[in-house]
């Protein structure tokens, strides 16, 4: 083979570099894009349920951008409820995941070395279950007549059984056991490898067990800290099975309006324009993310 042919055929890393990108345009950008174009269209009576934004008719070719759909979310307060709605409960449940897989987390990494890998499975083997049959075991739990009052009733705490179901109690329960997986793994990929001998330098040099903790560990984990939490925070933004089968009818988020307006009212361009600014929210803590990791890994170098 000639040296001008090597050079034109691409060589194997081009194929091992090309790889992800040809999964990123076809599994993101290129439903991204589809989106961002209904955002901008009107809704119609047709299938699919919008206009078109180019129309070629008697040999000329018009472009229709609306931008209602945009400036009808900034002016209809449900929709800023529904964002703040969902902000606030993904921030208090990333935080709820953070403070009960840290000590787990913690846990695990310095369980003896055979025992860690058992106690990752059974941190594990719930998510080996759909999603929605685990949702609709904690509707059975949180009921009325459901297995947590019964128990309460039986031991005597209660005289009434709690309204636990429909309410955003219930929807905290949901997402933080659904979700604290993936608090507990990053936690622990970044826990295993501390160095032991930091600590007990620290306390050779008279710092107790815990400011050795609070000095060493936790700054050590902060990446682990960070990844876990975009991990939780970002998705449970878009979540609906947990606050359709969980909430109330005052539980109000994102995803269930997006939900609402896709199917109940079949209005895809505002719904899409919702996808879009939901996107644009979630940029922030993800170029965050990235940004964090880039570091860790050129301090890693």
């Amino acid at each position: 083979m000639s040296k001008l042919t090597s050079r034109l055929m691409p060589s194997g890393r081009f194929w091992v570099i090309s790889a992800p990108y040809l999964w990123l345009f076809l599994f993101f950008l290129a439903p991204f894009a589809i989106v961002l174009k209904i955002s901008f269209s009107e809704a119609a009576i047709s299938i699919p349920p919008y206009q078109p934004l180019l129309e070629y008719a008697e040999q000329s070719l018009s472009i229709a951008i609306n931008l209602g759909n945009y400036i009808f979310l900034s002016e209809d307060t449900l929709y800023y409820a529904a964002y703040l709605g969902s902000l606030k409960i993904a921030l208090i449940s990333t935080l709820v995941c953070l403070l009960l897989g840290y000590p787990m987390a913690y846990a695990i990494s310095r369980a003896p070395r055979d025992k860690q890998l058992i106690y990752l499975l059974l941190i594990m083997m719930p998510t080996w279950t759909a999603i929605l049959i685990r949702v609709y075991a904690w509707m059975g739990i949180l009921s009325t007549n459901g297995l947590l009052n019964s128990a309460l009733m039986w031991i005597g705490l209660i005289d009434t059984p709690l309204q636990i179901l429909n309410t955003d109690t219930a929807v905290y329960i949901g997402v933080v056991y659904a979700y604290l997986p993936f608090m507990i793994l990053p936690l622990y990929a970044n826990l295993v490898k501390h160095d032991d001998t930091l600590l007990e330098a620290a306390m050779d040099l008279g710092a107790g067990k815990i400011k050795a903790f609070w000095k060493i560990t936790v700054p050590l984990s902060k990446s682990g800290i960070i990844a876990g939490s975009m991990l939780v925070f970002i998705p449970v933004v878009g979540e609906f099975v947990v606050p359709e089968l969980l909430g109330g009818p005052e539980t109000l988020m994102i995803g269930r309006v997006l939900w609402q307006e896709f199917f109940n009212n079949r209005d895809w361009p505002v719904a899409s324009a919702l996808a879009i600014v939901m996107l644009a929210l979630l940029l922030i803590p993800i170029i965050l993310f990235h940004y964090n990791q880039s570091r860790a890994m050129e301090r890693n170098a």
